[in-house]
């Protein structure tokens, strides 16, 4: 996986069409609806915090772990900013390693896509379930293989704030994968300095996903289109994934 040393500064501008305060609302209302009570709560690959924050704000017990040293320095600034007491930690999420259990694990925003190799999704759910007390859930959010093909494919993006120009371009790879290259453009008196990072993104079926939660010991309880309750469509772009820990095959942590 990339480190992601250029996207982490302009990280949060680029993604604040994420509605990370919606989306943590979302996630509240979810788990009150699968009569869960989150408990002491990871933010797997939680990036420069924005969710971890949100749900400390929120009352959750919560803290994030993430593989970019560089996402984590944000986050951590941003906690202090706001006064929060957030412990984070820097890991893969395929290497997991925490200090006890948990009753929840979220992971929002793709970032099981950023894993390319199958092998690695297997490691970062049997990992999740090491530490996942009995009956925890694991949340998290997928793009689908619809979205590879059909809207991020070959295509190019442009976006931009008043802090930097972004052009993001795509190329569809075997396995439903798609290479991303991101070129950032920062001004400084009157001089565009230019910035790249690249790395790559794939899709799973829904039938793996499945498989490799069973192996781990979850149950998959509901699947569900993005920020909805309802089914996904065949169409839809962003897919949440509800899975209940049913075997604890007698873990040692």
């Amino acid at each position: 996986m990339a480190s992601y040393v250029s996207f982490a500064k302009f990280y949060d501008g680029l993604m604040e069409d994420a509605n990370y305060k919606e989306r943590c609302g979302y996630i509240l209302e979810l788990m009150k609806r699968h009569k869960h009570d989150m408990g002491i709560t990871l933010d797997l690959a939680c990036g420069t915090g924005s969710m971890t924050r949100q749900l400390a704000l929120n009352g959750v017990d919560v803290y994030g772990v993430d593989a970019s040293g560089e996402m984590l320095s944000e986050a951590m600034q941003k906690s202090a900013e706001d006064r929060l007491d957030i412990l984070y930690l820097k890991q893969k999420m395929q290497n997991l390693n925490l200090y006890g259990t948990i009753n929840t694990c979220v992971c929002t925003l793709d970032s099981i896509n950023h894993l390319t190799d199958i092998n690695d999704v297997k490691k970062t759910f049997d990992r999740v379930g090491l530490f996942m007390d009995n009956d925890g859930i694991f949340m998290f959010d997928v793009n689908t293989i619809y979205k590879h093909k059909n809207v991020l494919a070959d295509n190019t993006f442009v976006f931009e704030n008043e802090k930097v120009f972004c052009v993001w371009q795509n190329s569809l790879e075997k396995n439903d994968a798609v290479k991303i290259s991101l070129d950032f453009f920062e001004e400084e008196n009157g001089v565009y300095y230019r910035s790249s990072e690249s790395f790559c993104e794939r899709a799973y079926s829904d039938a793996q996903i499945r498989k490799m939660l069973k192996d781990a010991g979850f149950e998959t309880e509901a699947v569900y289109g993005d920020l909805s309750f309802d089914e996904p469509s065949e169409t839809e772009q962003r897919v949440i994934y509800v899975a209940r820990m049913k075997n604890s095959r007698n873990k040692k942590v």
